[in-house]
């Protein structure tokens, strides 16, 4: 099941939920959480602490949607204990499978809670504005579950670490790349000299670039006709070489070293370990903890 990103989940535990709706039609808990149900399951199995709920939910400050699934049932919050009273982990545990509920919160609350500058855009402290949650809850991923999903991912992150040398090394092999590594482990490969100014730092640069897994797969490019073949293309996004300033935004190492002195004109493959790309974290659903990566790169300016 895809899961929400940690970033996405901030995002959900400091904002709130639903459609705007007078707070005189909810009921409210001692501790002050506004609460209505609009479809009940009783019989089904309630959240318990440090469970995940699975469901749809919107997230409303007064009437701005903040975020939302509807839709496309997910991962959506994580039961936690209360940051404060009337917080919205009192009406999680309040659900139960089949339940649709909407929860309300005041804003200013949760922003004494976690800073104004953690609060959305359109927050402004002392005019009563509400945060609104709309849950339906479909299922509960249980913390025994959740610990076991650790636990694997710990053990497939232990053997990709173990693996990627002999990985690389059989690319290496396969591909016939003769070139020397550099001390760092990074494999320049030059397929055509440009005779154009050197990349250094202070200077800006406009690169096209492709960068694959080793098995092949494409996991972002500049190149629309690459996109397409990988079934990356995004119709919203330009299509034109990376233009930056050397030195003054931030590449991965075996980048920023593969390009470094470099002259305009230059087409190059860079083959690097994971340490000189995402390492043990990796990057986004195609990018996994340990992944070597390739990247072909063509310098168009330098100035």
């Amino acid at each position: 099941m895809k899961k929400i990103s940690r970033m996405t989940l901030t995002v959900l535990a400091c904002a709130t939920l639903m459609t705007a709706c007078n707070n005189n039609q909810f009921k409210k808990t001692e501790n002050g959480l506004l609460y209505r149900f609009e479809t009940t399951n009783a019989e089904g199995r309630q959240p318990q602490m440090g469970e995940m709920l699975i469901g749809e939910m919107t997230i409303k400050l007064d009437t701005v949607v903040l975020i939302s699934n509807v839709g496309h049932p997910d991962r959506i919050m994580q039961v936690r204990p209360d940051m404060f009273k009337g917080d919205i982990n009192e009406g999680l545990q309040m659900m139960h499978i089949g339940d649709k509920a909407i929860f309300s919160i005041p804003a200013d609350s949760l922003a004494q809670f976690i800073g104004d500058h953690r609060m959305p855009p359109n927050y402004k402290r002392g005019v009563n504005q509400m945060f609104y949650y709309e849950i339906a809850l479909s299922d509960i991923v249980s913390v025994e579950e959740l610990q076991q999903e650790q636990a694997n991912l710990e053990e497939e992150t232990a053997k990709r670490h173990e693996e990627e040398p002999a990985l690389l090394a059989q690319y290496i092999k396969d591909n016939n790349i003769t070139v020397k590594p550099t001390a760092s482990g990074l494999y320049i490969v030059v397929k055509k000299k440009g005779n154009g100014p050197k990349v250094s730092e202070g200077k800006t640069v406009a690169i096209d670039y492709t960068g694959r897994l080793l098995d092949g797969t494409i996991f972002d490019s500049s190149r629309e006709a690459d996109a397409r073949e990988a079934g990356k293309y995004n119709p919203n996004r330009p299509y034109e070489p990376l233009e930056y300033k050397v030195g003054a935004f931030p590449l991965i190492p075996g980048w920023d070293e593969g390009v470094n002195g470099q002259t305009e004109g230059t087409e190059l493959t860079l083959i690097m370990p994971s340490k000189l790309g995402y390492g043990e974290r990796g990057a986004g659903n195609d990018i996994l903890p340990y992944s070597p990566l390739v990247f072909d790169l063509t310098i168009v300016s330098v100035k």
